[in-house]
């Protein structure tokens, strides 16, 4: 008798369960879904009629970008339903500094055994994201891919698109010497940074991530999975109500890093560190790691984790707009025509 030839899942892809995940997540990618969608999920792509009637001069703004090894915390935990808040935060917190208003997003996940149940936590934090940024999930992509990533392990990336009136964009040519630097508090660690967080606090100081750290009043793992903060909604309705001329997402390269991308040239920045809260998880790596201060700076967002750049004319307004939304914002520094340099003092 012939032997039969092996199948697709016996080398490790299991068609069957991929189609059981997408059954799971449909009702988390419904939930994110705004009128201007004209797809259901299992299309081929995902169609989206954009509102020109919103838009005098639509410019599209789009950005990518993935978890980090925030994600080896989130598997080491076993907990899946947060990181894809994450996902979405890095990319619409990024088009949003063009002042751009996200529209759709699309995930690429990337398992090495795929688990119904794993897919769908991860879809339901995306959708979470999405909603707090009022876009809709349209598509995406899950791929099995047995021999590349172990079975537990998976990897995220995410694609984010928005629009802004071409006269609306912020790309900081308008920054001005003497402008103020207002920053917005971050949630944690947000999502970078990572790899020096793991060397520090698992591998050298040796804490367990199920351990309760007083310092932080609650354990060292919910610290860190801590979900990355969507700022889209308040900063758009800034835009509305004040001049703002260059905003930052603080991410991997810190303040001083992403702060210098948007100031024109001749530029630079001075900003009173002592102003910002730092919160208690970047004294905690300060400290066990002995990290300098300013490799600090450089790596987190040390409790800034977004910054609005405005005249001193409209800073007060700025501010009391803020407040009434919720933040809690801060002036931190201002901008100078002394250098191309960004200073914390």
């Amino acid at each position: 008798m012939e032997k039969e030839g092996l199948s697709y899942k016996e080398a490790g892809v299991d068609i069957e369960a991929a189609n059981k995940s997408v059954n799971m997540i449909k009702k988390w990618v419904e939930k994110t879904r705004r009128p201007e969608v004209l797809t259901e999920i299992g299309s081929f792509g995902g169609l989206f009629a954009l509102d020109t009637a919103r838009y005098k001069e639509p410019v599209l703004v789009s950005g990518t970008d993935g978890v980090g090894t925030k994600l080896k915390i989130s598997q080491m935990m076993d907990v899946h339903d947060t990181v894809g808040i994450d996902l979405v935060a890095m990319c619409v917190n990024d088009i949003l500094v063009h002042g751009a208003e996200p529209l759709f997003f699309l995930d690429y996940i990337a398992l090495g055994k795929l688990q119904p149940q794993v897919v769908e936590f991860l879809v339901k934090g995306v959708s979470q994201g999405c909603l707090q940024a009022s876009c809709s999930l349209i598509g995406g992509e899950t791929a099995e891919m047995p021999g590349f990533y172990a079975e537990d392990e998976y990897d995220l990336a995410g694609f984010a698109v928005g629009a802004v009136d071409r006269s609306r964009i912020i790309d900081g040519s308008l920054i001005q010497d003497g402008d103020m630097i207002i920053a917005l508090p971050s949630s944690g660690i947000h999502s970078n940074g990572y790899s020096l967080v793991r060397k520090v606090l698992l591998e050298k100081a040796g804490l367990k991530l199920e351990q309760y750290i007083d310092e932080l009043g609650k354990t060292l793992g919910e610290e860190l999975l801590t979900p990355t903060k969507i700022y889209v909604k308040t900063v758009l309705s800034l835009l509305d109500e004040v001049e703002i001329r260059g905003m930052v997402h603080v991410t991997g390269g810190g303040i001083i890093e992403n702060l210098q991308r948007i100031l024109p040239a001749g530029m630079g920045a001075v900003i009173d560190g002592s102003q910002i809260e730092v919160k208690p998880i970047f004294k905690l790596i300060e400290k066990l790691g002995q990290v300098p201060r300013e490799e600090m700076f450089r790596t987190f967002n040390m409790g800034a984790g977004y910054l609005i750049t405005t005249s001193p004319l409209h800073s007060d307004k700025a501010l009391k707009h803020l407040r009434v939304k919720g933040e809690k914002p801060i002036v931190i520094g201002r901008v100078n025509s002394d250098g191309e340099r960004v200073i914390i003092k």
